[in-house]
């Protein structure tokens, strides 16, 4: 008798994990959407600074940062901070540093650290116009993303839960 609910207690365990698993993901995906929608803006702010008040990259990120709040707010004011205080080291360099370390904070997927990496390869060094379109294209292609995270979105988030559940019953059956 104490076997049987062992084995009870054993598969709700593991069909709970697994939904939890499912539910995270999906909550993951929605964190991922809603940080590049961010981030979209936070850009087109960068972008205002840099053509508009006419501001360097120090201050236009400094600003920036200080208005937003956030893992990308904190990335935008640790930029600003490293450019004020560089040793001779290229911004391209600590974009891509500071990039990689927010890695591990955001919930952003390879590819989106690695455009956004990108982007920090014709800041700073180039002239305004030049600029202004680097920016436009991040733009674009962070439209492009979005839009088809959104499209996805709803069928995603029913999938990961779905195979969460579905793979905690298969589980459950194999081992009980």
């Amino acid at each position: 008798m104490i076997s049987l609910i062992m084995k009870l207690a054993g598969c709700i365990l593991i069909i709970a994990g697994s939904s939890g698993l499912g539910v995270w993901m999906a909550q993951w995906y929605n964190k991922r959407l809603e940080t590049l929608e961010y981030l979209r803006q936070m850009i087109i702010l960068l972008k205002g600074q840099i053509l508009y008040a006419n501001a360097p990259l120090e201050e236009a990120f400094d600003t920036i940062g200080k208005r937003t709040e956030g893992v990308l707010a904190e990335l935008f004011i640790k930029i600003s901070e490293r450019i004020r205080t560089q040793d001779g080291e290229s911004f391209n360099s600590l974009w891509k540093e500071e990039v990689g370390l927010l890695a591990q904070e955001a919930p952003l997927s390879k590819k989106d650290r690695q455009v956004l990496s990108g982007l920090g390869e014709h800041l700073g060094f180039l002239d305004r116009d030049m600029q202004e379109r680097n920016l436009l294209l991040y733009l674009e292609q962070l439209d492009i993303d979005i839009g088809k995270l959104r499209e996805q979105k709803q069928e995603r988030g029913r999938l990961y839960i779905s195979l969460g559940v579905m793979g905690g019953l298969f589980l459950s059956i194999l081992l009980c």
